[in-house]
Formats: structure tokens, C-alpha cells, sequence
């Protein structure tokens, strides 16, 4: 049987962001993800999820500068530091809302040898970083072929 999550980053977005948790339980989802959660404290979202009784999916680690069009850090050569910082950012997050995964974004790059060992330097280190949380790390391999 299919089990649905509303993105509520793309989803009911005439509501407050804060807000779409209700939106979200009255259309029927137990579950829901989002993009990124940092705009708001652990405290606040951890309220919306209990009171609405709902599930978080997935959410995403701090992706860098969004608005000046990064999408991740993962792959991206002398950045190891904020990557891990969004690791850490993160943990929070995860525990106050139940989160049991969290979602690595790699950055928009051209590969290469040095892109690919950073990428994967930065996933071993996330992914050993959130194990020891009882969390999972996921990725979502973009392929333009």
C-alpha cells in the first residue's frame, strides 16, 4: 500500500510555512517533508509535527547560498567545513521533529576526481555522523543522461 508525503515546501503554499503542517493533516497526509527547516527553531516545527500528529519524511541539510542559486555542499572542494556545520545544524532538527532521515544535496558542479573524492569523503563522514543519531542519509544521484 502507498504511503504519501506532502512536500510542504511546494505544497499549500497559501498558508504560513508553519501552517501547511495543518493543511497537510486536513488533506489527509500522516506524513510530511520539506526542503529545509532553518528558517524556523526546532521548538516551533517539533510543535507543529505533535500537534498535527504527523510523520516527517525527509528534510534536506543546509544546502549553502539558495538564493544565489547553490544546491548543496556535498561535492563542492574546500566547503568540507560547512558541510560538516550542516551536519551539526541539523541534528536538532531531526531530534525535535522525529526525523529518522535526512537528505544531502551535492551542489551543482561538473565532475571530476577532485569533486568525486570530496563527495564521497562528505557523504562517509555524514553518513558515519548521523548512524550514531539512528538516522539515515539519503542521496539522490541526478543523472542528465
Amino acid at each position: 500500500m502507498p504511503r504519501f508525503s506532502a512536500n510542504l515546501s511546494m505544497m499549500f503554499q497559501e498558508y504560513a510555512f508553519l501552517d501547511r503542517f495543518k493543511a497537510a493533516r486536513d488533506a489527509g497526509f500522516a506524513a510530511v517533508e520539506f526542503l529545509f527547516p532553518y528558517d524556523h527553531s526546532p521548538d516551533d516545527l517539533e510543535k507543529a509535527v505533535v500537534e498535527n500528529a504527523l510523520e516527517i519524511s525527509v528534510f534536506n541539510l543546509f544546502p549553502g547560498d539558495w538564493q544565489a542559486g547553490e544546491r548543496g555542499l556535498a561535492a563542492l572542494p574546500d566547503r568540507e567545513a560547512e558541510f560538516r556545520a550542516s551536519v551539526a545544524r541539523a541534528l536538532p532538527y531531526a531530534e525535535a521533529v522525529g526525523a529518522r532521515r535526512l537528505h544531502a544535496m551535492a551542489g551543482l558542479v561538473e565532475p571530476d576526481a577532485d569533486r568525486e573524492t570530496t563527495y564521497l569523503n562528505n557523504i562517509r563522514y555524514a553518513a558515519e555522523r548521523l548512524a550514531k543519531a539512528n538516522l539515515e542519509l539519503l542521496i539522490e544521484p541526478i543523472n542528465p543522461r
